[in-house]
């Protein structure tokens, strides 16, 4: 039986999209992107707060360029993609980072100092997975 590896994520963009190229022309942007979990009270009045986790978004190719076009701090995104665990080693540590290869992405609130008039709010990228495998390695 095959495996799934899905991520799908609602939240806020953290800061504006980082983009770089890789000598072969190939655009790869990168943001932060949080999901916040919403605080209840429990039966007895204790107040559990707010949970909020940080996400690392990677895109790329001409979602990446999409992305520098398009997305800004603060805005909400759909973002649906896989999960991906890199890991190198610095200082005598092997250090890893998960972050979400997004696939899919849709703009789902604008602050005003953001709105367009004619903009677009979504972009999908079907991905090579063996090519977007070596790009990837080429960078880290």
């Amino acid at each position: 039986m095959s495996s799934v590896n899905k991520v799908i994520l609602i939240g806020n963009v953290g800061n504006d999209p980082e983009v770089r190229y890789l000598d072969r022309g190939v655009a790869i942007a990168t943001f932060n992107l949080a999901t916040t979990e919403r605080g209840y009270v429990m039966q007895n009045g204790t107040q559990v707060p707010d949970v909020t986790e940080w996400h690392s978004v990677v895109l790329w190719r001409n979602l990446a360029e999409w992305a520098q076009q398009n997305i800004r701090k603060s805005m909400k995104l759909y973002v649906e993609g896989k999960l991906k665990t890199r890991s190198w080693e610095k200082d005598g540590q092997i250090r890893r980072k998960t972050e979400v290869i997004a696939e899919n992405v849709q703009i789902l609130y604008r602050p005003e100092q953001y709105k367009k008039n004619n903009d677009e709010v979504s972009a999908t990228e079907s991905l090579n997975e063996e090519q977007e495998e070596a790009n990837f390695n080429d960078i880290f």
